[in-house]
């Protein structure tokens, strides 16, 4: 650049020139070579479709002389017959109503074979707005319409990769769904004197579950029950979940104790499983036995919530049994007994802590023991399976607060048959 008073200098000067020629001779490429060589097809038309104008680069897509085409042919002679149609049904007509048309997918006969392209159409008009002629815009859609069909084609193998999924994953469950009832008793046996119920949420059909709970018989007057929560999920959990089960059940026909079995079961989980991931669970184990008009409950814990006795009189306390151990962890462990009695009407609630541990309200409080018992208060004492069936619902109304398996196990002593007063009928 020249400063005040510089003369200039006349290699820059020349320089300046020669870029100043060139883009002039750039612009100077006529209006109409810059239509014959566009990158898209143009097209004229009269209204009844005639072509009246038409484009080299559109020509040589189609494969096709000028002198064929110019006034001789129409619009709609390009396009194969889905195109036709297409155009009659939709095109021809939103040209009509609305004087253009936008991007209209249409398949013409190319050179080459069905050539998609993307169309857009205006009509021009007179001073007086009568429609004088039909100005169309061709874009050459091969590249986005293999586009789509890629992307379609990917769609489609994620559809498919994602219906077989669901469908592994349907199978998975109904086979995760028999293993778990493997592991729990089809039905619970009668006992003489007795009522019994029980229940059990999975909380995801995707993984095996660690609760469990038992009633069996260990002579013509005694029978024997249990219920416990292994720790963790899934097949580890299954396979704890079965050896705990067979072990309480051979433990208890060998030494009925309460305690004892619990030991037992505490030295066999120690042993197998204290060389490698540490494998533990929660236990109540009891027996009941049926006297003149009552049963005796003896019951021992080892880690586990506290059973829960609604009685006849609508009232619930839990059986305290404190200090007891997990089962499993240590090679010696203690465990808490208790006894009990159930008269008629009186009804004892074992569960695992899915429960109590459920999670409630918009701020997800912990629904605890205390809120369990008071539940059982407002429940008329109908016996074991009415009492279920008022904590299956109460489980449902925690919706996705309950997020762990809970087993249920009610047993009772039923109330006798009181025939209803005359003025209850009226």
């Amino acid at each position: 650049m020249c400063g005040i008073g510089q003369v200039p200098d006349p290699a820059e000067e020349e320089d300046v020139h020669a870029t100043d020629a060139v883009f002039t001779s750039l612009l100077e490429d006529s209006a109409e070579e810059l239509y014959e060589q566009a990158p898209c097809g143009y097209l004229s038309t009269l209204m009844d479709g005639t072509i009246a104008k038409i484009n080299a680069t559109l020509l040589e897509w189609l494969g096709m002389e000028r002198s064929r085409v110019v006034g001789r042919m129409r619009f709609t002679d390009l396009l194969t017959v889905g195109g036709k149609l297409y155009h009659e049904t939709h095109f021809a007509p939103l040209l009509q109503m609305k004087g253009e048309a936008s991007g209209i997918a249409l398949d013409v006969k190319g050179a080459a074979g069905r050539m998609p392209v993307l169309v857009t159409s205006k009509v021009k008009t007179s001073e007086d707005g009568e429609p004088l002629l039909i100005r169309t815009t061709v874009f050459d859609a091969r590249d986005r319409r293999a586009y789509e069909a890629e992307l379609l084609r990917g769609r489609r193998a994620a559809e498919e990769a994602r219906r077989r999924a669901e469908a592994d994953r349907v199978r998975l469950q109904e086979a995760l769904a028999v293993l778990q009832q493997s592991l729990l008793p089809s039905e619970l046996p009668a006992v003489p004197g007795m009522e019994a119920a029980s229940h059990y949420h999975t909380a995801s059909p995707d993984l095996l579950g660690g609760d469990f709970y038992d009633l069996f018989p260990l002579d013509a007057d005694r029978w024997a029950f249990f219920l416990g929560d292994v720790c963790g999920k899934g097949p580890q959990a299954a396979a704890v979940t079965s050896l705990a089960r067979y072990t309480l059940r051979a433990a208890a026909l060998h030494d009925p104790d309460p305690v004892n079995a619990l030991t037992t079961l505490n030295t066999v989980l120690h042993d197998r499983y204290s060389r490698g991931e540490g494998r533990y669970c929660t236990v109540i184990f009891g027996v009941l036995e049926p006297a003149d008009g009552h049963v005796e409950v003896h019951l021992a814990s080892g880690g586990h919530p506290s059973a829960l006795i609604q009685r006849v009189d609508g009232s619930a306390d839990y059986l305290p049994t404190p200090g007891g151990m997990l089962v499993g962890v240590l090679p010696q462990a203690a465990f808490s007994a208790a006894r009990a009695r159930l008269c008629p009407g009186d009804t004892l609630l074992l569960y695992t802590d899915g429960l109590t541990e459920a999670r409630t309200g918009p701020d997800r409080v912990l629904y605890g023991d205390e809120a369990l018992r008071s539940f059982i208060t407002t429940q008329p004492a109908r016996g074991p399976q009415a009492l279920i069936t008022a904590l299956t619902g109460l489980l449902a109304s925690f919706g996705d607060g309950l997020d762990d398996d809970t087993a249920l196990l009610a047993l009772g002593v039923p109330a006798p048959f009181t025939a209803p007063r005359s003025d209850d009928l009226t």
